[in-house]
């Protein structure tokens, strides 16, 4: 009983403080609350991110890891390419080491087809300064202006990559 006569006798004064500090008290948690929630949804975009932006570099390390090793091996098949242009296809006594080299740059192509490296030959195409290197300009009647005449040594691509111009 003495603990009804005590809220009784309590004001209603009191009783509005009360329930003001209360309430404030709640708003004060709901803000808090909200503010740890945002704060998780950050956290877990941010190990989203840093997880997707791995997973991005593993597969460029995979995608690019021969780069440089097929960035050295250009010159054997520039060399390769350059003994067949002057070599003479008529000439019977080399026509065997000519076969020869043939087979050996055939295989090599359809190796770096294989990892996705492709040539660049752009003979008669237009121009296009990121893939191309120009060397000269020369004027003709035979194929559009900035057109690529000639090509001293192709160009290639690893997966979409350029490794080395044409030119």
């Amino acid at each position: 009983m003495a603990d009804e006569q005590t809220q009784d006798t309590q004001t209603p004064d009191a009783n509005s403080a009360a329930g003001d500090e209360l309430a404030t008290r709640v708003q004060v948690l709901e803000e808090q609350l909200a503010a740890a929630q945002d704060q998780s949804l950050r956290v877990a975009a941010d190990l989203q991110n840093v997880r997707r932006r791995a997973e991005q570099d593993v597969e460029k390390a995979h995608k690019f890891a021969l780069e440089k090793f097929a960035g050295d091996l250009l010159p054997i098949i520039d060399s390769l390419e350059r003994g067949l242009e002057l070599s003479s296809p008529d000439d019977e006594s080399i026509r065997p080491m000519r076969e020869g080299i043939e087979l050996t740059l055939k295989m090599f192509q359809d190796t770096l087809k294989r990892y996705q490296l492709e040539a660049i030959d752009p003979h008669g195409e237009p121009f296009n300064a990121v893939l191309h290197q120009a060397m000269a300009m020369q004027e003709s009647a035979d194929l559009e202006p900035n057109s690529v005449l000639k090509v001293f040594q192709k160009g290639y691509q690893l997966n979409g990559r350029l490794l080395r111009p044409a030119m």
